[in-house]
Order: structure tokens, then sequence, then C-alpha cells
């Protein structure tokens, strides 16, 4: 039985049935184990990215160049609609990611285009286009920003179908959960258990709800110890503490709603 074999053999046995593809594409030097279920989106995405070069605001938001604020509700930052009523977003892939990251990436992808407007293309010949690479951490920029535009997924940490959904949310314009304007009315901030050079990353933000509820399942929400210093909780769901926050599965319903709302679909 050659290497591959015995790993995909021991992978059955224990159970792993999640766990990334071992020895994929030119992979065979690199194993990587991990059980996604004890762990929510946005703990792999901070784990991953807290030995990233990048400067990151809201952990995974690449601080805008061109903007005065971290926002995206108007027309100079979303992604221009066609005249078929579709919402095209051209997309290139680096060669740095095995065939089997390729088809996670593009099966992520694939849930905006069946349940909305907004369609991820290949890149042909447009100027404005985002280009997936396998940088030093999960994140992405704040809505089109023009040009090409990174969205970085880091392999193996990052490419993951809910993970690929967080970051690719952000490029089309929308923040984390809890940084929506009225948080304070749905979570509670324990600022004592989070490091004090680490409270910017819960500012509030200047967001457009879009009437929409606050969503404890929201793809874009912080697990509830995210940023903690002593692994207590920085988010706790009022009035009820013990809502579940930080889901590992992907887009909720009203995520969905909330790109039909802003892309007018």
């Amino acid at each position: 039985m050659d290497l591959r074999a015995s790993i995909s053999l021991l992978v059955l046995l224990l159970g792993l049935s999640e766990a990334l593809p071992l020895m994929a594409d030119g992979d065979e030097n690199h194993i990587f184990l991990e059980e996604r279920d004890n762990v929510d989106l946005t703990t792999q995405i901070l784990a991953t990215n807290n030995a990233s070069s990048e400067f990151l605001i809201e952990g995974d938001l690449v601080v805008p160049k061109t903007r005065n604020a971290m926002t995206c509700w108007n027309n100079n930052c979303l992604w221009k609609k066609s005249a078929n009523g579709k919402v095209e977003v051209p997309y290139i892939v680096s060669p740095d990611f095995s065939s089997y990251d390729v088809m996670t990436i593009q099966n992520a992808l694939a849930t905006f285009s069946s349940k909305t407007c907004v369609q991820f293309v290949p890149r042909s010949t447009q100027g404005d286009y985002l280009s997936i690479e396998n940088r030093d951490g999960c994140y992405s920029d704040l809505g089109r920003t023009g040009g090409k535009q990174v969205v970085s997924l880091y392999r193996p940490g990052c490419v993951y179908s809910g993970i690929i959904q967080h970051e690719f949310l952000h490029a089309l314009g929308f923040h984390h959960e809890q940084n929506r304007s009225d948080r304070d009315q749905y979570v509670i901030i324990n600022w004592e258990n989070i490091d004090s050079q680490m409270v910017y990353n819960f500012q509030k933000q200047s967001t457009n709800n879009l009437n929409t509820p606050y969503d404890y399942s929201s793809v874009m929400h912080y697990g509830s110890t995210a940023f903690s210093t002593n692994g207590r909780e920085t988010i706790t769901p009022i009035p009820n503490p013990n809502v579940q926050i930080g889901q590992r599965q992907g887009m909720s319903t009203t995520d969905i709603l909330r790109i039909k709302k802003l892309y007018g679909c």
C-alpha cells in the first residue's frame, strides 16, 4: 500500500471525514489534519491570521488605502450590475492551489450564484477582479476597491467552504455581524477579557443593516471567545447568553437575504 493510500485509510479509521484531503496534487511533503467540528470559522480565521504580516482590522479586513473609513454602502465600492440583472464578479485563482482546493473554492462560490444574482465568473479581460492567492492568512478588502484585488486563502488553514464564503462576503461589502451599528441591543462586549491592543477590532461601524434582523447564525459573526486573552467570553448574546454564535457551515438565510437586498437581486 502506498503512502497516499495508507494515510487515507488512517483518516477513515480515525473518522476524520471533514479533514482536508491529505496529499492532494503536489502535497506529498505536507500533511494537515484538523477536526473542523471543534472550531468555529472565525476562531480558525483568527488563529490562521495570528502570524500574518498584513495589518488587519476586525481580524481579517485589509486596512483601506483609498477610503477614510471602513464603509462600503455606495455605488463606488459595490460590484456593478450587468444589463441582464446579474452582478458578475470576475476572479482568478493562483496556481499555488491544488485541484481539490480549486474545487472547494468553486463549490463555495457556486452557492452565491445559485441563491443570489451575484455570479463569480472566471476573469477574461475585466479591469476589476478578485485574485485568490495563497498568502499568509485569510483576509480580504471591504467591497470593490478597483483593479486587482487580493482575497487571501492561506493553504491549508483557509480553504474551507465557510471561510471562503466569509472572505468573499467581505469582498462584496459586508462587515462582521458583531460590528454592526445596533449590536449593543443584541450582544455584550466583555472588554475586560480583550487585550487592550485588540479592542479596535470590536469598534462599531456605520453599517447599513438593510432592514434585516441581527443574525447570531451569520457566517460573519465572531465566536464567543474571539480575541480573548484568558479564554473567557468576549461576546455574550443578550438577553439569552446561551444562544449559539460562531458557526461552522456557511452562509445563513439572512446572509443570503442581505446580498439580495444590497445588490438589488
